[in-house]
């Protein structure tokens, strides 16, 4: 089998999968859906790793695999870019997206829509797929739009319920924003490169850093900085960076499965993907690499205050991802961007695998998902515990975790840079890696440890009793915990085995271009002599005091004095309010955004249509002809000698007009 092919079956087996659970659902059945979906996506993830192997050899292939339409010297087309960054996305994909389809087998067992489902989380695949092995705009663009779409699928799927309902339509909405920059950016380099292919946009780079666009009459801006800033909005509303974020925590509302894998591993890196495939172009645009930096670090802080006072389970780990993907952005505007997939990779494996512990959680509880009403649930799930456990120490970066690995060069490199907004950034990353373990062990500590609170979830009508309680946690079945142990083990060893390539070595090779000026990565290169002496400095480095002291305070407000959070929270009442209110951006939104929407189509309805249109234009021109009816009646009275009288004052007045003329 020819290369080429094995490309095309990477995006074509999922594809097939969510085509026949989808039309043919009903007739293969329960166990038919999943079992075509799964062997999809694993056959997917087989000749993705053979894939892999061949661009590991040197092999790198950018071609054209079918050209959809010409339109005045634009091509429109679907072609494959595969090179290390490609493989690299592509395998944490099928991946991760394996372990969410068997996982869900257990997770979604007793659902109605299991079928429909699997489908859905098969075609995510499949245009993921798409989006990353793409080596032009039109097929990114296709991805980008086609993963939206799924996700709006998937978080309103229990589509009975108004939250989810709002929630899919929320995130719809904010991501329509950024893709109209996204668009936008899109447009100005098909106006100034004739093309829409990235290779032959890229070499056209230094042409669009010389030229200028006037926004505003009489401000000139770089044509690079306005065309990577736009490309960059669409990254912050697929990657839920502030303000765009809103949408991420609601979409909790779809089921567990798709949480991990949506929200935490795929979709909402796509913006980070993006911006590292567009290197060549950010490069050449300081005020853009600022404006990336800044917004990466008021998401990557303010984001994580968030989450301390959160309950709900999966909304705790829900503000983790978009913490952490702020550092991610972090990384990116520090022109790091090596590091920002390594931290893209390390995340999606324990992200994923505190989601899905999560749900493991949520299932072993009989669907409560508040953390208050739990404790103690270690004994009663020793799986789920272990592999929580182990996701938590990757995502504080405790040394040799994976997660410290990428966190810490992070850190580092931001440290290092001189990009505008560096210092700001540097104290959010520092400041972040505090909260982060702070929020993480609190919310492990209420649900693994302690005593135990079944007892106590409120009934329907809000109350307390002893007889309304959801019996005994139980370990979850074996298709459930089977996936947290093949993430778990990523988790802590991806990162100590792949730094060296990844960050210091040749694996990035050409698909990731960093200019002279932008040093940081070199700095840290020449410091780095290992994975385990890293680990080792990392024990005495100020990230790992801050995480220790994080997870020590967490552990004394919830396990040692549980009455100081509550005394506390009484003293800072604002400052809770305010975090309870989610800094109040939704409230903003409504008011701003939606009445101002609305204040807008008020104001056509009433005076376009009514008044314009309905008023003047339509009742306005029938009043007219019933006037001049009106008038005319009064010269048709029907008597001859009226008529008559009106014949000779008509030859009067001609025979006077003739006369006067003569």
């Amino acid at each position: 089998m020819d290369m080429q092919t094995l490309y095309l079956i990477v995006p074509l087996a999922p594809l097939f999968g969510a085509i026949v659970a989808g039309l043919f659902g009903k007739a293969i059945g329960r166990s038919g859906a999943h079992w075509v979906t799964i062997l999809g996506v694993a056959v997917s993830f087989a000749a993705s790793y053979l894939i892999f192997q061949d661009v590991q050899a040197g092999h790198i292939y950018n071609g054209t695999v079918y050209t959809w339409m010409e339109s005045g010297g634009l091509k429109l087309e679907v072609g494959f870019l595969i090179d290390p960054l490609t493989v690299m996305m592509m395998l944490v994909v099928t991946f991760v997206s394996l372990m969410v389809h068997i996982y869900t087998v257990g997770y979604m067992a007793d659902d109605p829509g299991y079928q429909r489902f699997f489908s859905y989380i098969s075609l995510f695949t499949f245009s993921m797929l798409m989006l990353v092995m793409a080596n032009n705009f039109v097929q990114l663009f296709f991805g980008w739009e086609a993963v939206g779409l799924v996700s709006y699928l998937l978080i309103g799927f229990w589509y009975t319920r108004p939250t989810a309902i709002h929630a899919n339509l929320k995130a719809f909405l904010v991501n329509r924003v950024g893709d109209f920059g996204f668009l936008l950016g899109i447009g100005l380099i098909a106006a100034n490169c004739g093309t829409l292919d990235y290779a032959q946009v890229f070499a056209q780079g230094p042409q669009l850093a010389a030229q200028s666009i006037e926004l505003f009459a009489g401000s000139p801006w770089l044509l690079i900085s306005v065309v990577c800033i736009c490309l960059f909005i669409g990254a912050m509303g697929k990657s839920a960076q502030f303000p765009l974020h809103v949408w991420l925590p609601d979409s909790m509302e779809g089921p567990t499965p798709i949480s991990a894998l949506i929200h935490a591993a795929t979709m909402v890196t796509a913006g980070i993907f993006m911006v590292t495939r567009m290197s060549p172009l950010f490069e050449l645009s300081e005020a853009a690499l600022s404006f990336v930096l800044v917004i990466g670090a008021i998401t990557a802080l303010f984001m994580g205050f968030l989450g301390v006072v959160q309950n709900d389970i999966k909304r705790v780990v829900a503000y983790s991802t978009l913490s952490q993907l702020g550092y991610m952005t972090v990384a990116l505007g520090a022109s790091a961007y090596s590091v920002a997939v390594f931290h893209l990779m390390t995340h999606a494996f324990f992200k994923a695998l505190l989601f899905l512990g999560a749900g493991s959680v949520i299932i072993g509880c009989h669907h409560n998902q508040d953390i208050r009403y739990m404790g103690g649930i270690r004994k009663y799930m020793p799986i789920t515990w272990i592999t929580s456990l182990l996701g938590s120490l990757a995502l504080i970066g405790f040394p040799f975790f994976s997660g410290f690995y990428s966190k810490d060069s992070i850190i580092e490199a931001v440290q290092l840079s001189t990009i505008p907004g560096s210092g700001f950034a540097y104290f959010s990353v520092i400041a972040g890696v505090f909260v982060t373990a702070f929020y993480s062990f609190r919310m492990y500590f209420l649900v693994f440890h302690g005593k135990e609170r079944y007892d106590q979830v409120p009934n329907a009508h809000g109350h307390h009793d002893d007889h309304h309680h959801t019996g005994k946690p139980h370990e979850s079945p074996w298709v459930v915990w089977l996936p947290l142990v093949l993430l778990a083990i990523p988790s802590v060893v991806i990162g100590y085995l792949t730094i060296q390539p990844m960050l210091f070595g040749e694996f990035f090779g050409s698909s990731i271009v960093i200019s002279h000026e932008h040093h940081a990565l070199a700095e840290m290169k020449e410091e780095f002599h290992s994975a385990l002496a890293m680990a080792m400095h990392g024990f005495t480095a100020l990230p790992f005091i801050l995480a220790l002291a994080g997870v020590a305070l967490s552990w004394l407000f919830y396990m040692k004095r549980p009455d100081l959070p509550a005394a506390i929270m009484k003293v800072f009442k604002p400052i809770h309010t305010l975090l309870d209110n989610k800094y109040y951006l939704d409230k903003v939104n409504e008011w701003f955004f939606a009445g101002g929407a609305r204040l807008i189509g008020r104001g056509l309805w009433r005076g376009g249509d009514q008044m314009l249109i309905d008023g003047l234009m339509v009742n306005g021109s029938a009043k007219l002809v019933g006037w001049i009816a009106s008038v005319t009646r009064l010269l048709q009275s029907g008597h001859i000698y009226q008529y008559a009288f009106s014949m000779i004052f008509g030859v009067f007045v001609l025979l006077t007009l003739w006369f006067n003329r003569a």
